[in-house]
């Protein structure tokens, strides 16, 4: 019962402390509803929250986390597709004039994947099949970073995994057209969770560069 008890800690800290200094806007937010501006696609690993990097407050951002932060390309057919669905509410529904792909380092999805998910063919279970979306960039990888160390490799995929998934997010019609009159801009970043560095990739040459504190995430 640690856990729940850690649980219940924590939601009194908040009632005492951020609630209790922003109670007019979670007011607010509650009856006149979200207007985020900027849409972040995060991975689920905890130690990469993206409102604590981006020291976000209520309201500011909405974040759709799955594992490894990956975007599917648009398949109008099929089952289920919670992150197409997060993906065309924010769009479509709340308007938001950016989308942030974001990477971390030490991805244990990745971590996975590259020891052995992908070797046999045939993905096993859920995660074998989601994180079959990053076959591409792995052969991307082993062809760029052939005499990489595991790490490299690892840090390679992950990059390589936020430009694919930003590939695959221009194949959702309404990202097109929004991008095309410019009401959307897509953006892509690594976070770096041992030393808190943050890189974000440069449209121009296709390269993650490190953010300055005076700085931006540029378009991707």
């Amino acid at each position: 019962m640690q856990g729940v008890k850690r649980l219940m800690d924590g939601y009194r800290s908040f009632l005492d402390n951020r609630y209790a200094h922003e109670a007019s806007l979670y007011r607010r937010l509650g009856l006149e509803g979200q207007t985020p501006r900027i849409m972040i696609v995060a991975c689920c690993d905890s130690r990469a929250d993206p409102a604590t990097i981006f020291d976000a407050g209520p309201g500011e951002l909405f974040v759709l986390r799955n594992v490894a932060n990956l975007v599917p390309p648009w398949e109008p057919h099929g089952d289920y597709h919670g992150t197409s669905a997060a993906l065309e509410f924010a769009v479509t529904g709340l308007e938001v004039e950016h989308i942030v792909v974001m990477g971390h380092g030490q991805c244990g999805g990745i971590g996975a994947f590259l020891e052995g998910l992908h070797s046999d063919g045939s993905p096993r279970g859920f995660i074998g099949k989601w994180m079959s979306l990053l076959n591409a960039a792995r052969g991307h990888a082993l062809r760029t970073a052939s005499e990489a160390s595991p790490a490299q490799l690892q840090r390679a995929v992950e990059e390589q995994g936020v430009r694919q998934s930003l590939e695959n997010l221009r194949t959702f019609p309404f990202v097109a057209e929004r991008l095309a009159d410019g009401r959307l801009q897509l953006h892509g970043c690594w976070f770096a969770i041992a030393t808190g560095e943050l890189m974000a990739l440069d449209s121009t040459s296709g390269v993650f560069q490190k953010v300055v504190v005076e700085g931006g995430i540029p378009s991707a």
